[in-house]
């Protein structure tokens, strides 16, 4: 992960300040999915380059210890040894960024990943998710717990209602206790972008989020109607870029929900590239929040090294 944001006093004068120009965030949103993908060997590259920064994912009501313990060993390894082989990146450590769970599952995942000899992270959500209508300090009991289990990322997700009712001193304070809540943890924050109505609600949760000390801001919790899309993209990156402008603190962006095909994971990329640089194209400062996108993902490259599409049963599940 990266230096942390240590976040900032609440700026109020600079939040009611902004506005968004919707059509020209709609425009570059076109324009970053109009460019042209990268093919054969270079997209290939890329692929492994979005493995690399995926979060993987089960957030179900019906996870178990041994379904988290699959999705562990598939984070370890996600792509076939052999495949890896026949491009020459066996040995060049390709695993996900991490792996992501209910705060009742951060202990199997932990054990699991120690039992493979792994250093990987376990990421767990937080405060409620996904609508975070619980009391704050049963929210903030779920944060220590989580901590207390081994989770060195936790994912909080926002009280909408006080950014959809303009209380941004309040949630600012939400958020700080969050934060001291996780301790050493990583904190990334879900704006749940589906439910806050306008681009300019969206980059006003992004500043104040950050402000609050977020070393992640993310999209959604994949339980909305509306997740990951490139306009909103767009709105909290360019919030990300104007707060380290600001203040020198370089913030990570997570998209998650509904990102389930290669194609998109190497438009998210270009996006990053295009808006914040290739630092952003590590996973200290981006993280694809996915369940199925690795499966496929893991076709192209099968089909990359054979020339065929594989069938379903000849890759290993997640």
């Amino acid at each position: 992960m990266s230096a942390r944001n240590p976040g900032t006093k609440l700026d109020l004068e600079w939040v009611s300040k902004v506005k968004v120009n919707t059509q020209a965030v709609l425009k570059r949103a076109q324009q970053i999915q109009a460019q042209k993908i990268p093919k054969k060997q270079w997209q290939a590259a890329w692929l492994l380059k979005a493995i690399t920064c995926i979060d993987l994912t089960t957030l179900a009501g019906d996870d178990t210890p041994s379904n988290v313990h699959r999705l562990c060993l598939k984070a370890t390894q996600p792509v076939r040894y052999d495949l890896l082989q026949e491009m020459d990146m066996h040995d060049k450590g390709v695993t996900t960024a991490a792996v992501c769970v209910y705060p009742s599952r951060v202990a199997d995942a932990v054990k699991s990943l120690k039992a493979a000899n792994s250093s990987l992270p376990v990421a767990s959500v937080a405060t409620g998710f996904p609508a975070g209508q619980t009391p704050l300090e049963t929210r903030l009991q779920e944060v220590r717990m989580a901590v207390a289990d081994g989770a060195t990322e936790i994912d909080i997700v926002i009280n909408r209602t006080l950014a959809l009712t303009g209380q941004w001193e309040a949630m600012y304070d939400e958020i700080r206790q969050f934060q001291e809540a996780c301790g050493d943890a990583h904190m990334k924050t879900i704006l749940a972008i589906g439910e806050l109505g306008t681009f300019t609600n969206v980059y006003k949760a992004s500043l104040v989020s950050m402000m609050a000390g977020s070393d992640f801001i993310k999209t959604s919790t994949g339980k909305e109607s509306v997740n990951a899309t490139y306009p909103v993209a767009i709105v909290m990156v360019r919030a990300i870029r104007d707060y380290f402008l600001s203040t020198g603190y370089k913030v990570g962006f997570k998209p998650a929900g509904g990102i389930r095909t290669a194609s998109e994971s190497l438009v998210w990329l270009i996006l990053m590239k295009e808006e914040l640089g290739n630092e952003w194209l590590s996973p200290h400062l981006f993280r694809l929040g996915a369940s199925s996108l690795l499966a496929d993902i893991e076709r192209q490259i099968y089909h990359h090294v054979t020339g065929k599409y594989a069938a379903y049963h000849q890759l290993p599940m997640a």
